[in-house]
């Protein structure tokens, strides 16, 4: 699996924010890759050392459309967190 392939895109919502004041980033990632793939893909794309990695399926949730009941997709979330100092200038705004 290519790198560019893992990372699907950020994850931004208050509880993501108040994370990365910890140094601790959020992404939704592919659900076919494992933590060491998603720590490897950090690293590579954005030239930072990952101290750890946390992973959780995320369940899809019920909707209703038009009145029918329906369901949202599930997908995989995974929490990095950096080595002291370290930062990700993207989600930074520089």
């Amino acid at each position: 699996m290519n790198y560019e392939n893992v990372l699907i895109s950020p994850v931004l919502s208050e509880k993501s924010n108040e994370l990365r004041e910890q140094g601790k980033y959020v992404f939704k990632v592919d659900p076919r890759a494992s933590k060491i793939e998603i720590k490897e893909a950090v690293r590579k794309l954005f030239d930072v050392k990952v101290v750890d990695c946390t992973v959780m399926n995320m369940g899809g949730k019920m909707k209703r459309v038009r009145g029918r009941p329906g369901l949202t997709s599930s997908w995989k979330k995974a929490i990095v967190r950096l080595a002291p100092g370290e930062t990700i200038k993207v989600f930074e705004g520089v």
